[in-house]
């Protein structure tokens, strides 16, 4: 589980906000999803709505909210990724 902090808390007890978290964190999502990839893994994201719940179950500080679950392991021997197209531009807009 990813928390985001909004800020931390310094040594001598003062808050130090934390700047651009929902970016960091986008990015730094993208690039762990990508890794767990390229090691042949495979990962299922979950980001459920609220998520509050979570500080309680896993003893986290008030400062600290989830951001994301996400789930990784090897895939069944025989999974196979649908395949999917797209629409055409023309069936789902109108060029004018």
């Amino acid at each position: 589980m990813v928390f985001a902090q909004k800020y931390g808390v310094l040594l001598d007890g003062r808050a130090a906000e934390h700047y651009y978290v929902n970016e960091s964190l986008g990015s730094a999502r993208g690039i762990l999803i990508a890794a767990v990839h390229h090691a042949g893994l495979v990962s299922l994201t979950y980001t459920p709505r609220p998520m509050a719940f979570s500080n309680d179950v896993l003893d986290r500080s008030a400062h600290e909210r989830p951001f994301l679950v996400l789930v990784v392991g090897y895939p069944a021997t025989h999974a196979q990724v649908p395949a999917i197209t797209r629409k055409p531009p023309e069936e789902i807009a109108t060029f004018v």
